[in-house]
């Protein structure tokens, strides 16, 4: 069969540019070999989010007596609260099929692989092959949890994020190998469900892509809660053979042996971009990326790729936004390209962390000269009220023009916060303005005006 565009991957870039292509009018097809909706949807940002929202309402419950509430007895029922997870993910999954029908997109089932000439061969689960031409095709592979060498995952005591949603009982205790948000956020989640968990972190700080106040502060609130962190450490080897795992961490103070039921690897995502014929079709690749320009297009002719596979950050957000301008371009409209500076990142532990921009030291870097406000929740009413002071609001701007460079944000809710950031930072907003703009009160959001007003020394409540 013939079609204007087949999408390999159904994840968050694959499923939104089919979608798109269709209301553009191009005859579409989806190739996926698992479950619509790729790895965000099944086994990513929705489950997740389940699993965090759980471990929330338990946390809730267990601080009850701080908000004049009194319960005992409660208890977490850790299949309950998978299986939950599964079922908003399923629920999920059902509603990118209604999608495809309802944008009368052709779902085809089976493994997907590029041939020469506008081809597209795929495998589907009984070993048959079918063979379809389309005029473009678009790559939205995605990506996988990354294995190091010296933690090979046996799904059972070395897990990845795929087991850890599903893992059939609560463990006592875990190791979790790597800060980033993944990491940090099974962190939290087990923690808060009773299992006593380390994280050991290569760098200086855990989640070290955010600014450093941001780290330290996230930091302050897991010791809290009874996390053990370990940075500048790495794991060298784990022991496997018996009841526990034994798990030899190298440290800045000397070797150590911790001991846990399982050890979770979060050390990142790779992209999958093995076996889908980019050698076979001459498509270049580069320290496992595929190479595109701005627009998503490869060195070969009608062929495009989006997403975890390409350069840029890994996140859900930006395979959507990359499929829609690649779709946009190629049905013939003039989409600017993605400013990969003004990308919201956000993890969804507790306290939550946002950012945006430039970090403090990114920003001197660059060689802005400087303003920075920070408003710690401390200081919020809302936040008093709601038993959430943990966290702060740090704004960046340039003290030349007053361009907000960056926003950097931990605490409750921050997620929901960000995105006032990014549309001002698109709008190319000042300083100025944002103090200026009345944010309603009692809310967790008036930090951020407060924040830019402590940059340009008129805060009022600090």
């Amino acid at each position: 069969m013939n079609y204007d565009l087949i999408v390999i991957g159904s994840g968050p870039g694959g499923y939104v540019a089919a979608i798109r292509a269709a209301q553009l009018g191009l005859k579409t097809a989806v190739v996926e070999k698992d479950a619509l909706g790729g790895i965000c949807l099944n086994w990513g940002c929705i489950p997740t989010k389940a699993l965090l929202k759980s471990a929330q309402v338990f946390e809730y419950i267990n601080h009850a007596s701080e908000y004049g509430i009194n319960v005992s007895g409660a208890e977490a029922d850790f299949e309950a609260v998978v299986k939950r997870s599964r079922g908003v993910a399923d629920g999920m999954s059902k509603g990118i099929q209604f999608l495809m029908k309802k944008n009368k997109i052709d779902v085809i089932s089976g493994y997907g692989k590029i041939k020469k000439g506008g081809k597209v061969e795929v495998k589907a689960a009984d070993g048959s092959v079918k063979e379809y031409s389309a005029k473009h095709t678009i790559l939205a592979t995605g990506g996988r949890s990354r294995e190091l060498p010296n933690l090979k995952q046996d799904g059972k005591k070395i897990i990845g994020y795929r087991e850890a949603m599903v893992l059939p009982k609560l463990p006592k205790s875990m190791v979790v190998v790597g800060s980033g948000a993944i990491g940090v956020e099974f962190a939290y989640f087990y923690a808060t469900m009773g299992t006593k968990v380390t994280i050991v972190e290569f760098m200086d700080n855990i989640v070290p892509v955010e600014d450093e106040e941001v780290s330290k502060q996230l930091a302050r609130s897991f010791k809290k809660t009874g996390i053990d962190i370990m940075t500048k450490s790495s794991v060298e080897s784990v022991d496997t053979t018996g009841d526990v795992c034994k798990v030899h961490v190298k440290t800045e103070s000397g070797a150590k042996v911790l001991e846990a039921e399982v050890v979770l690897s979060a050390v990142g995502v790779v992209a999958n971009i093995e076996n889908i014929g980019l050698e076979e079709t001459g498509v270049k690749t580069d320290k496992g990326k595929v190479v595109v320009d701005e627009f998503y297009k490869t060195n070969v002719s009608g062929v495009y790729a989006i997403g975890d596979i390409v350069p840029g950050q890994a996140l859900a957000h930006v395979a959507s936004a990359e499929g829609i301008i690649c779709v946009e371009k190629i049905a013939g409209h003039h989409p600017e390209p993605l400013n990969y500076n003004n990308i919201p990142g956000c993890t969804y532990a507790s306290p939550e962390i946002a950012s945006v921009g430039y970090t403090e030291k990114k920003a001197r870097e660059a060689g802005y000269d400087i303003k920075v406000g920070k408003f710690p929740f401390s200081a919020s009413g809302k936040a008093s009220a709601s038993g959430a002071k943990d966290g702060f609001v740090k704004l960046i701007f340039d003290a030349k023009y007053g361009e907000f460079l960056g926003a950097h944000l931990i605490g409750s809710n921050v997620t929901e916060m960000i995105a006032e950031v990014v549309v001002a930072r698109k709008l190319e907003t000042t300083g100025m303005e944002i103090i200026k703009s009345v944010h309603p009160h009692p809310t967790m959001s008036e930090a951020i005006m407060e924040a830019a007003a402590d940059a340009y020394d008129e805060v009022i409540h600090l």
